[in-house]
């Protein structure tokens, strides 16, 4: 099985295309080699994935008949990502949360939403008045 293919059924990317492009980029290596999308994949491969700023680690297990359902990728492929990695994705997370400080820049859409309700409730308590 191809390893773009592959990386779709087992959901590690929402399509194949996008699978495809990762392994042009160079974000896919098996065994510390980057590879075309065509390279095969086998049983007792370890893939290594660029992702989102992360290095995943996936060892195979089966080749999957076609896209498999979330619970069943497990029969599939081990994930062997090192938890410094994964403690990363947490430190992500968090720096996003602060990355725009409230009220710089442009509104965001719920800030927009937040000030056209502030704005409809002054305009009914003035018409009851």
């Amino acid at each position: 099985m191809r390893v773009d293919k592959y990386l779709w059924s087992v959901r590690y990317f929402k399509s194949r295309s996008i699978a495809t492009a990762a392994c042009k980029k160079g974000q896919v290596k098996i065994d510390d080699v980057a590879v075309k999308p065509s390279r095969e994949v086998y049983p007792t491969d370890v893939i290594g994935v660029r992702k989102n700023q992360i290095d995943y680690k996936v060892e195979v297990l089966d080749l999957p008949p076609n896209r498999v359902g979330a619970k069943l990728v497990s029969i599939y492929c081990k994930d062997i990502t090192p938890k410094e990695n994964l403690e990363k994705l947490d430190l992500l997370k968090y720096s996003k949360d602060y990355y725009r400080k409230k009220g710089t820049g442009r509104p965001t859409k719920k800030d927009r939403r937040d000030i056209d309700d502030f704005h409809n409730i002054d305009e009914d308590d003035r018409e009851e008045l």
